[in-house]
């Protein structure tokens, strides 16, 4: 008997997008004797262990495995936990994160609630008995001490689980010591409440009242008895939370941070190093102005080491503001219309590169992210590689074709590497710049290889990817699918196997499809990402330049063109089928934000402005408003609206508003509600189906059956 392979959709699904099995989050320890990382046991298995491998050998160990410590019980999470995950996009289980000492001998990490304790070098670990459901556990500099969060508390326990205490506890259900708020998780970057000091001694954590912030309820409509979320949400021009910053010392005694929350009210980033005094990065609520801080522990008082000013608005970027070991502040900064990474005063970088990220700061050089920018001899359309920086120059870290990602500390480097050639990631551990190792990757493989070209479209040079069926032999035009993100934070074309394998599924149902990075998304200069200022509908407007380019050159056929994406994408699919039924004949909007009114303060309010004070550009880039759907009623051009009902992040306020605006304007549409589902759609099914529901939807709607 023999038994039919799964679908590309049930295994895309089943895996994770091929993400499982894949190591992540690695830790170096600074002599340079231990690499730490998560992973799971095989390509289908979400439960990540502990790892440490010996970058001298090679060889591999198991530090923490969650089903020994968990006895094979089914993992509890706590609401909190969730929620964390949620703002991370984390869709596997087991040991999720964790966090080391100075010198990478013990790790901490909660599992099912509960804090567990790594000793790295003996590869044991054990339970630390403390009130739960634990969040986020620390270990002190010096490895004696395990912080963590638990009911809003931060509390501190020995590391052999002796003399647990709480350092701050809350004052009213709405207050939390040591947990990032809602938008500094979603948003800024920041994930962590909490920071040690370099001698271990005392701790600067963050304290969130969101006592403001309107709440919003959310519900399981198929599941009418149980009780829904009471969410507090900081829609936009609404109020945020309350974010203080304290040092607090072993003895709970506090000292509040002070500078002027009222004018700068966001605390986007926090340093503590031996390099210096705690730095802090705080922003203007419009974002338009930030200032970097100095901590005086003893007092609270900040001084201002550096000041930013845009009149169109401040990035937040990985790894900086920190100090070098010599005291000097780093920074990657918008200057002379590049973006460029700075040491002290001084720029080290031109607008040949385009900075995304600080990975490591040592005596010698600054390791860096980063693009290749506006003057850059050659386009690289789709690469990201790593580049280690000083006085002297410039050097390439990573080599071959791709999009490469490192960590970092002494002499040794783990690198990790995707390229259109070969599925998945490869992780090499370098040592001074040579490969002494490399770790293994138990990840499935999709079993199929994109046809993609990496090109630019239209005058603008626009990113794109196009890909054709693997089947197509040139004979006549296809229907065209643009499949797009399209906005900030959200490059889709990446000169990476595995981010085009989606689109070349789609592709293989019969379609040219076009991935398109318009202005807005992460490209080759600050204005480029910046044009979208007051007005997202350009990112629509250069999906048809490109589109049109493209087609003077690939075989599409621009009497049947669709669109479909998720979230900023599915607003863009929106946008397109109602703004320009002339150009797109059928959408797909997964998860749109439709009305922006609806969408958080931090994300929003930097691209809008404030609604109170900006409502044109809000009712601009709307798809509900009147000037949303002000595009001629006919040609009427199909569209699904796709939303979780459980989403806490672009609500299904969302959809149904939609939906009622379409309804009442008197265009026909499809709505599919996924039951219980969030922003994310890990459940297999679900997943798996979505996938095959849209490809009928797009062959009906344009005629392909």
């Amino acid at each position: 008997m023999t038994t039919t392979p799964d679908s590309f959709p049930r295994r895309h699904a089943r895996t994770q997008r091929f993400t499982l099995g894949a190591p992540r989050a690695f830790t170096v320890a600074p002599d340079g004797s231990r690499v730490v990382f998560l992973r799971s046991s095989s390509g289908t298995d979400r439960a990540n262990s502990l790892w440490v491998l010996d970058p001298a050998d090679g060889g591999e160990r198991v530090a923490a495995d969650p089903r020994a410590l968990l006895g094979g019980a089914t993992e509890d999470l706590s609401p909190e936990e969730r929620a964390r995950r949620e703002r991370s996009r984390e869709g596997g289980a087991g040991i999720v994160g964790y966090a080391t000492d100075s010198a990478v001998e013990l790790a901490s990490f909660a599992l099912s609630g509960r804090l567990f304790a790594a000793e790295l070098r003996a590869g044991t670990a054990t339970e630390l008995r403390v009130p739960g459901p634990v969040i986020d556990p620390r270990p002190s500099p010096d490895g004696r001490l395990v912080a963590y969060v638990a009911q809003g508390a931060l509390r501190v326990v020995g590391a052999a689980g002796e003399g647990d205490r709480a350092l701050a506890e809350p004052e009213s259900e709405h207050i939390t010591y040591g947990l990032a708020e809602f938008i500094a998780a979603e948003e800024m970057g920041r994930s962590r409440g909490f920071w040690w000091s370099p001698e271990s001694d005392r701790l600067l954590v963050a304290r969130a009242d969101d006592t403001p912030v309107r709440r919003w309820w959310i519900s399981d409509p198929a599941h009418p008895e149980r009780d829904p979320q009471h969410v507090p949400y900081p829609a936009a021009g609404t109020e945020n939370a309350d974010v203080r910053l304290y040092v607090i010392g072993l003895d709970g005694a506090r000292t509040e941070v002070t500078w002027d929350r009222a004018r700068y009210p966001y605390l986007a980033h926090v340093h503590w190093s031996a390099a210096g005094a705690p730095l802090l990065l705080v922003q203007a609520r419009d974002q338009r102005s930030q200032l970097f801080l100095a901590v005086d522990t003893e007092s609270g008082a900040t001084r201002m080491v550096h000041a930013d000013e845009d009149p169109v608005w401040l990035d937040l970027f990985p790894g900086v503001p920190c100090w070098s070991p010599s005291g000097r502040l780093v920074r990657i900064a918008d200057e002379g219309g590049a973006r460029v990474l700075a040491v002290g005063e001084r720029p080290l970088t031109g607008p040949q590169l385009h900075v995304r990220a600080v990975l490591d700061v040592s005596d010698d050089d600054v390791l860096v992210s980063a693009s290749a920018g506006e003057r850059a001899a050659a386009p690289e359309t789709g690469e990201v590689h790593v580049y280690r920086v000083n006085e002297l120059g410039v050097e390439r870290v990573s080599q071959e074709p791709g999009v490469h990602s490192a960590v970092r500390s002494g002499s040794v480097t783990v690198l990790v590497s995707a390229t259109p050639g070969r599925a998945g990631s490869a992780v090499q551990v370098l040592r001074d710049g040579k490969q002494t190792a490399t770790i293994t990757s138990y990840a499935e493989d999709p079993g199929m290889s994109p046809r993609v070209t990496l090109t630019e479209g239209g005058a603008r040079r626009i990113p794109c990817a196009v890909l054709l069926p693997r089947n197509h032999q040139g004979d006549g035009r296809l229907p065209v699918l643009l499949d797009p993100y399209g906005g900030p934070h959200g490059p889709r074309v990446l000169a990476a196997h595995n981010a085009h394998l989606t689109s070349q599924w789609f592709a293989d149902q019969g379609f040219a499809v076009v991935v398109a990075d318009g202005r807005g998304t992460p490209g080759r200069s600050p204005a480029w990402e910046k044009a979208i200022r007051d007005d997202f509908t350009v990112s629509l407007d250069d999906q048809v330049e490109a589109l049109q380019d493209l087609a003077e050159r690939y075989p599409l056929d621009l009497d049947r063109v669709a669109i479909r994406g998720w979230s900023y994408g599915g607003w863009l699919a929106g946008l397109a089928v109602l703004r320009r039924p002339d150009v797109f004949h059928a959408g797909i909007a997964g998860a749109p934000v439709t009305d922006w009114r609806l969408y958080d303060t931090h994300y929003t309010e930097r691209y809008l402005g404030d609604p109170r004070t900006a409502p044109d550009a809000y009712a601009k880039s709307s798809l509900v408003t009147d000037e949303g759907l002000s595009a001629p009623a006919e040609p009427h051009r199909p569209l699904m609206i796709v939303h979780g009902t459980a989403d806490d992040n672009v609500v299904f306020a969302h959809a149904l508003r939609l939906s009622s605006a379409l309804l009442s304007a008197g265009r026909p549409h499809e709505v599919l509600p996924l039951s219980g589902v969030t922003h994310m759609t890990p459940q297999e099914q679900v997943a798996e189906n979505l996938l095959l529901l849209q490809v009928d939807f797009l062959k009906r709607s344009l005629g392909l059956r």
